[in-house]
């Protein structure tokens, strides 16, 4: 951990561009500003003070590693403290909140996500003379709700026979695999991505005693639905180890599980790697029970030309950020950051062109260059950003801007972790966690009318690379070690708001 630097750094004002107020860097910068913060410059005891006082919050947490941290005015860019706040640190889901920026001044506010039904053939009578084709652009949040929804409307609009095949096209975005392959096979939050999702690209794994044996089922569950599914398919094995196993065998995502393992009945989602087949697949279910009868899925690379019979759209861009804000979901960021991409200079290749091309925009928006991105949701362990280049972030962002709008409240907490209904400071950020990486940035506004704007990263990476596969899920130490570090954070945002009257 570096040594407390309020005084002058390379940037005395971290927010030296200052955009429009409300905007989410959306327009060129109006003026450079070189402000003190408001009423003088603190003496220089109370600074060194103040600097104590947030190395012994950070010592007393014991996490090893590297701690940085930088808060400024949200307003004026005025730095107000730092500790190692040039250091590039993995930001982890904090990653998210620049996606949330990108996102929006690339696609608008207002954008939506289509799904659609197309006939590449003539319509008549109730039937289509050519192929059905299910066709997306990408949407994160497409259900099995919605497809069923999708399949009431087709049977509303007369449809009763497709003499042609049932076709579905993904490849609206690039296929990926899996956001971070460094990650263990089975984890839900590590899909495959595409142009077309179903379930936040996840599987539902249940397990139930039957007798003396095991009965296992993988279905496309929602609120209303549970659709079972072939395109994914689960094997008892007899063996203690490993938990899961993965393998793209036959055309489908072919699973085994260790037996010993399933000690009562349970469930859990796993991630889908066919996910154009897999949303294929259920609709195909779907339209049965509407009384259309579909030939078994199959892929189309092209785009499909016809006409369109059901168009499903998802909500505003706004309200889809603000879920994957609150919720942290890694789909929803790395496919609205592979569609900003493609807005911007048509489709990037993988998850790490894109993060670059993202990194290229912060740069050209902000007086930030260190800022490296390797995906959009922060899974991948690679990305870097400074405290401070966050923070500059978020001050050109605004403190009326979209983006505080935005972001999640944040509890404060009394010392047993219960939420603190009554505490002077508001907090609204994004928090990030990956093993032995912890985060938290965002705004702080208290009693009074200022806004701060901060940043805190934590990280062992020693520590982390040292895990082994079977370890990443649950490391030993992990969830001490992210509790203290959350501690930490809280008690250096007390200590701000104390001092700089937040």
């Amino acid at each position: 951990m570096g040594r407390d630097n309020s005084g002058i750094t390379r940037r005395l004002v971290l927010g030296a561009l200052l955009a429009a107020p409300g905007a989410a860097l959306a327009e060129a910068p109006l003026r450079s500003i070189r402000p003190e913060p408001r009423g003088g410059r603190p003496p220089a005891e109370a600074r060194r003070v103040a600097a104590r006082q947030a190395e012994a919050i950070v010592a007393e947490a014991g996490l090893g590693g590297r701690v940085a941290f930088a808060v400024a005015d949200a307003r004026t860019g005025a730095l107000l403290g730092a500790s190692g706040a040039g250091e590039a640190m993995p930001p982890a889901s904090v990653t998210k909140a620049i996606t949330a920026l990108y996102a929006a001044e690339s696609l608008g506010p207002g954008h939506r996500f289509r799904t659609q039904l197309i006939a590449t053939g003539p319509v008549a009578n109730g039937r289509i003379d050519g192929d059905l084709v299910l066709a997306g652009t990408g949407d994160p949040t497409l259900n099995t709700d919605s497809l069923a929804t999708m399949a009431a409307r087709l049977r509303d609009a007369g449809i009763r026979e497709v003499r042609g095949w049932f076709r579905v096209y993904g490849g609206a975005l690039p296929f990926v695999r899996s956001i971070d392959p460094g990650q263990p096979d089975h984890v839900g939050y590590n899909p495959a991505i595409s142009g077309l999702n179903l379930n936040f690209n996840r599987v539902h794994f249940e397990w139930r005693r039957a007798g003396g044996n095991w009965q296992v089922a993988m279905d496309a569950r929602s609120e209303r639905l549970r659709p079972a599914v072939t395109v994914a398919r689960m094997r008892i094995a007899d063996r203690r180890s490993p938990l899961y196993t993965y393998d793209d065998r036959e055309g489908v995502d072919d699973w085994t599980v260790a037996g010993p393992a399933l000690d009562r009945d349970g469930s859990r989602w796993l991630p889908v790697r066919r996910p154009a087949e897999y949303a294929g697949e259920v609709f195909q279910v779907l339209a049965r029970s509407y009384g259309i009868v579909l030939r078994h899925p199959e892929a189309t690379q092209g785009p499909p030309r016809g006409t369109v019979l059901v168009d499903h759209v998802s909500d505003d861009l706004t309200t889809v950020l603000t879920d994957m804000l609150k919720w942290s979901t890694n789909i929803t960021a790395e496919v609205v950051g592979l569609t900003a991409s493609a807005t911007r200079g048509g489709a990037p290749g993988s998850l790490a062109a894109s993060g670059a091309r993202m990194a290229d925009w912060l740069r050209g928006r902000t007086a930030i260059n260190g800022a490296r991105f390797v995906d959009h949701s922060g899974l991948g362990p690679d990305s870097r950003i400074t405290p401070e280049d966050m923070v500059a972030a978020l001050v050109h962002s605004g403190p009326d801007g979209a983006l505080r709008r935005m972001l999640k409240r944040i509890d404060m907490t009394d010392s047993n972790g219960r939420p603190l209904r009554n505490h002077p400071a508001r907090v609204v950020a994004k928090t990030g966690t990956l093993n032995f990486v912890s985060g938290l940035a965002g705004y702080i506004q208290g009693p009074s009318n200022a806004v701060l704007a901060f940043a805190v990263f934590a990280a062992d990476l020693d520590r982390r690379r040292r895990l082994s596969p079977e370890e990443m899920e649950r490391p030993d130490g992990g969830r001490g070690w992210t509790q203290r570090a959350r501690a930490m954070q809280q008690k250096l945002i007390e200590r701000w708001v104390t001092v700089h009257g937040a």
